[in-house]
């Protein structure tokens, strides 16, 4: 994707203007008089949002963020108690963060918001990004993509939305009708939307998609601007506590997703937080890499930005980053280098290394080629649990009971545990047990581990290879349809063959008698995808399926089906929740039987 980073010109008072478009990004005269009047005033704010405990907010044109800032600024004096402002922003051709910080640095009254806009500026490779603001009660997500695409893609639906793209003379693209029926599609009963231009073309497509539209005196200048307005009656969140079944990085995903969007996550563990395949002393966040280049493709990419953006902001949780991923054969090295070559990742972040290069990297002699991956990271499970779970309750779930419009769990004797709105399921391979017919299957993988003060960097091979605390974890065992949690001796031998074969040096400083380890029953899906979404039983979502790769998909999934619980907008695109919708399976069974 073509950026704007680079591609502005300043003018001689501080204002960016972007070359491609030529045209400023705000008015000359007080860009943020100018927002707060035409968008913020225009879609009826703040008197929209009181008595609200959701309040979504649409724009078209991200720009330099002057709008977002304004907004946030305006919810922080404002907000209702306890209420969600969540915030979904296009953009195509986004600037680059030093450029947004020079722009909006002319309104130091905007700083409390503005520095921690800055600090997590989307990036500018195509995709979908998700910025928190904690202390606001605030959700951004930015798509950085063509306005179609993003809108499509989108499963929310706006309140308010700001119409603020470049001028219709300059850039027609994001005023055409078809744009306009996308943004009424995604639009909640009784949405406002505000713009600057009172061009025909604008006022005939919101018109023609529904909207009633006035203009309205403009701002400075402008003599004129525009209002519109839907018919219907604003809704508001119904379902707020949330039941979730395990405590692995699943269900503490989940139970970070659920309070980041304002509801009440009750966590219920049958054993302890991490009793199963998310305990080991280390866990490798790698991207699950995908040559296609497609749907699936970009939601591995944006799951792996995500959780390592949430993993560094957990006190003491990344041990190390970066690793390598060798290669087996010619085609893995033909799939690195097209995804080394694609833009799912940041420039640099994805770098084919020759064998030599990769030899003097992980110590050894003979290696072959590696993809580089330096945003990888090694992750200490133990203090993401507790960061994220919060209290836990004890307890064995055996039965979910619909209780009017929510649900009860039983426990094996059929006393209650727990009344709730929805429940989120993320029990790994037990997630069956309660949601019956997922096509979910056990493999049981034993890891092993030194705690000799040996360092390492992370390496993938087939096995994989990463520093802990106190030394090396390598393996692990992968055997399908074996559920037993018994440590095994003749499994760390079968883990330091295969690192003997790929880093024999290592593997000669590795004691077996010494060796450490624990075994855990992944569970993997019939398509070796997740699946994450709503059964077939309303207000029960499923969180599972992960394999080897909880800590890399789990963050972003969990955000997904804690949006779906609660109503909130999803942070991941239409096409993509359908690929790890629970109901992929009867949907493609019910095309098989009629083909």
């Amino acid at each position: 994707m073509t950026t704007d980073a680079g591609q502005l010109d300043w003018t001689s008072d501080g204002q960016p203007r972007s070359r491609r478009f030529g045209d400023v990004y705000f008015s000359t005269e007080d860009g943020l008089a100018e927002a707060r009047a035409v968008f913020l005033r225009g879609c009826g704010l703040p008197d929209a949002w009181q008595g609200r405990r959701r309040f979504v907010v649409g724009e078209l044109g991200f720009g330099a963020g002057l709008n977002i800032a304004a907004l946030l600024d305006q919810w922080r004096q404002t907000r209702p108690p306890g209420a969600v402002l969540h915030i979904f922003s296009i953009e195509a051709f986004p600037i680059s963060a030093e450029d947004a910080a020079r722009a909006l640095s002319r309104w130091p009254e905007l700083t409390p918001v503005v520095a921690p806009l800055i600090a997590g500026w989307p990036g500018q490779t195509r995709g979908r990004y998700r910025l928190e603001f904690p202390h606001l009660s605030a959700i951004l997500d930015v798509a950085v993509m063509d306005v179609v695409a993003a809108l499509q893609g989108w499963s929310g639906c706006a309140d308010a939305w700001f119409l603020d793209g470049f001028s219709p003379a300059l850039n027609p693209d994001m005023w055409r009708e078809e744009v306009l029926a996308l943004v009424a599609a995604r639009s909640a009963p009784g949405a406002r939307a505000a713009t600057f231009t009172v061009a025909g073309q604008v006022r005939r497509g919101l018109s023609a998609a529904g909207f009633n539209v006035e203009k309205q005196a403009g701002f400075g200048r402008k003599r004129e601007r525009l209002e519109a307005v839907l018919a219907g009656t604003p809704g508001d969140l119904v379902r707020q506590r949330v039941a979730i079944v395990g405590g692995g990085i699943a269900g503490a995903s989940a139970a970070r997703a659920v309070r980041a969007l304002g509801g009440e996550a009750v966590v219920i563990e049958a054993q302890r937080p991490g009793a199963g395949a998310s305990g080991n002393p280390a866990a490798l966040v790698t991207p699950r890499l995908d040559a296609g280049l497609g749907e699936a493709a970009g939601l591995f990419a944006q799951a792996f930005a995500r959780a390592g953006q949430l993993y560094a902001e957990v006190t003491g949780a990344v041990i190390a980053r970066g690793a390598l991923q060798f290669a087996t054969d010619a085609r893995d090295l033909e799939r690195y280098g097209r995804i080394s070559d694609s833009d799912l990742f940041p420039p640099g972040t994805m770098n084919l290394l020759n064998g030599p290069e990769a030899s003097a990297r992980m110590g050894e002699a003979g290696l072959g080629p590696a993809l580089d991956q330096p945003d990888a990271m090694v992750v200490d499970p133990a203090p993401i649990l507790i960061a994220w779970i919060g209290e836990t309750r004890c307890a064995h779930v055996a039965t979910l009971e619909p209780d009017g419009e929510g649900w009860r769990l039983l426990d094996g004797q059929g006393a209650e545990i727990v009344r709730v709105d929805a429940v989120i399921l993320a029990a790994a391979l037990g997630t069956d047990r309660l949601a019956p017919g997922l096509p979910l299957s056990g493999v049981r993988g034993q890891a092993s581990w030194t705690t000799d003060g040996a360092v390492v960097s992370a390496a993938a091979f087939g096995g994989y290879v990463t520093a802990t605390r106190s030394g090396i974890l390598f393996g692990s065992t992968h055997d399908r349809d074996d559920t037993g949690a018994d440590l095994r001796p003749e499994d760390h031998a079968r883990n330091l063959a295969t690192l003997r074969e790929r880093l024999p040096r290592l593997a000669a400083s590795v004691q077996e008698a010494g060796l450490q380890g624990r075994a855990s029953v992944r569970a993997v899906s019939r398509d070796m995808t997740p699946i994450a979404g709503e059964t077939d039983q309303a207000g029960v979502y499923v969180l599972t399926g992960f394999g080897s790769r909880g800590f890399s998909l789990a963050p972003l999934l969990a955000e997904h089906v804690a949006a779906l619980a609660l109503g909130a907008p999803s942070p991941i695109s239409v096409a993509a929740a359908d690929l790890v919708a629970p109901g992929r399976f009867a949907r493609r069974a019910a095309r098989r039987g009629r083909s």
